[in-house]
């Protein structure tokens, strides 16, 4: 597949989060009942070396996502801006490419207790839900979920803990092995079809109309080697049809199109 996964390839339409199937709702007033959440802690034994596939029993247990803004970032089929995995491994998007690092188990232990003393095991809102086209910032430890609206005014715990999911500051000493870009196997194309009759070129793959509904798109997945490059404006022709389509991904633990959404 020729050229990075760029930012551009994955923003949507304005909407909320996208979470996993563990996450609580991301929508919403987000002042769900206080509980904890018990997350499974790897010890060494678990803990992979680095390796594409997905090392088994391997589940995501902490993710990051920025959503809203008047450009609508973050809506659904859209990239997480970070994830963490219960064996170290952390894929993080930045804005023209998808990286992958590896947490020592010590590392990923304190990681997830500093979460934990942050207040994000408990579902709950910071800041104000009437800011109109805030930035939110949307938290999933384990199967709490915690909404911090406008994170950059927030003097909170919360907040102040967002800088540790950043991998690009996290210690050498922290991680197991140099960070790589992460290449997927698979990538869901999320299709719209369109009304124009212009010029558009010939889609290679599965036709696109065949898919799923999924986050607002059809989405039919293809090998990455595979899938094109496009760019957003790009015109594609299938079965007779003219559609725009977006690539996403699939990030570790995700092998359909259902996943997405």
């Amino acid at each position: 597949m020729a050229g990075p996964y760029t930012r551009s390839r994955w923003v949507p339409a304005l909407a909320c989060a996208v979470l996993t199937a563990s996450a609580a709702t991301a929508c919403g007033d987000g002042s769900g009942d206080p509980g904890s959440s018990t997350l499974p802690v790897p010890s060494a034994s678990t803990t992979s070396s680095p390796a594409k596939d997905t090392p088994a029993g391997e589940h995501l247990v902490l993710r990051r996502q920025k959503t809203g803004g008047i450009a609508g970032i973050g809506g659904p089929g859209s990239v997480p801006d970070f994830s963490l995995y219960s064996t170290g491994r952390a894929v993080a998007a930045s804005q023209d490419e998808l990286t992958e690092y590896h947490l020592k188990p010590g590392a990923l232990q304190r990681l997830l207790d500093e979460a934990r003393a942050a207040g994000l095991d408990r579902s709950h809102t910071v800041g104000s839900d009437k800011i109109t086209d805030a930035i939110i910032t949307v938290v999933t430890l384990g199967d709490a979920t915690t909404r911090i609206i406008q994170p950059e005014s927030q003097a909170g715990p919360e907040a102040r803990f967002l800088k540790k999911l950043d991998p690009a500051g996290w210690p050498a000493s922290d991680q197991s092995a140099k960070p790589e870009p992460y290449t997927p196997e698979k990538t869901a194309v999320l299709a719209g079809e369109s009304a124009g009759t212009g010029t558009a070129k010939k889609w290679p793959l599965e036709p696109l109309g065949d898919g799923v509904r999924v986050a607002g798109s059809t989405c039919t997945l293809a090998p990455s080697k595979k899938v094109p490059d496009t760019k957003p404006g790009t015109a594609w022709r299938s079965e007779g049809k003219t559609y725009f389509v977006r690539l996403r991904p699939l990030l570790p633990g995700e092998s359909s199109c259902q996943d997405l959404g």
